[in-house]
């Protein structure tokens, strides 16, 4: 599986578990739809879970005008799994995690997404530079 692949299918798990509260290895395996599973796909998946709270910290003071909790629930999820990407995912340029969650953000969200994600994005990626 590609990773581009596997960055839609996390989004896909993560976003019915935000939602509906769905056990993520039940997540998981609904969107694979009979796929294999893939240890990158996993690491998005659990790995945002795990550290939704601090994840959420690091997205909440770039947000203008905004909370997390009035975000879309794809906007939400994008930047929670790009910013796990970001800091935990060493192995993986910056740019590429951004291009790939604005990417993400212009098939699944709305008009707007891609831009917003993209801001949000850019500006934690300075902070963790820093």
């Amino acid at each position: 599986m590609k990773r581009r692949t596997a960055r839609e299918k996390a989004l896909q798990a993560l976003f019915q578990v935000n939602v509906s509260n769905t056990d993520p290895n039940e997540a998981i395996e609904h969107a694979l739809d009979e796929e294999r599973s893939n240890e990158f796909m996993n690491q998005l998946v659990f790995g945002t879970i795990e550290h939704e709270k601090e994840l959420d910290e690091l997205i909440s003071p770039h947000l203008v005008n905004w909370t997390i909790d009035r975000l879309a629930n794809i906007d939400k999820t994008i930047l929670r799994m790009a910013a796990y990407e970001l800091k935990y995912e060493q192995d993986v340029p910056a740019n590429v995690t951004i291009d790939e969650a604005v990417e993400l953000a212009k098939a699944f969200g709305d008009d707007h997404s891609s831009k917003f994600v993209n801001g949000v994005l850019s500006k934690i990626k300075q902070n963790l530079e820093i």
